[in-house]
């Protein structure tokens, strides 16, 4: 995943670039076999410690999503940490420095 956080006057701007393949509906492998619907589920975005960011995704979401959100209340220095949980309860978390 790659975050990117930008104060742009009294907003801080964040881009997320999540690595995911996003199975969104049942499929069949070659031998036959279904494979289970497999996407991120649930976003959650932190500025110091304090939630700014949760949303629930559902299937229809596109390979390797990009997101990108805006908040009040950040400035420059302050650590932002994004993490994901998918389907299979697989979970990710990074983090970046607002510059």
């Amino acid at each position: 995943m790659r975050v990117r956080a930008v104060q742009d006057g009294e907003l801080i701007e964040v881009k997320i670039l999540m690595k995911h393949r996003m199975l969104s509906r049942l499929s069949w492998n070659s031998r036959g076999q279904f494979i289970l619907p497999h996407f991120i589920q649930t976003v959650r975005g932190y500025c110091n410690d304090k939630q700014v960011l949760y949303v629930h995704f559902g299937g229809s979401v596109a390979r390797d999503p990009y997101f990108s959100f805006r908040f009040r209340g950040g400035k420059k220095g302050d650590r932002i940490v994004i993490s994901w949980i998918d389907t299979e309860g697989v979970t990710r978390t990074d983090e970046t420095i607002v510059t």
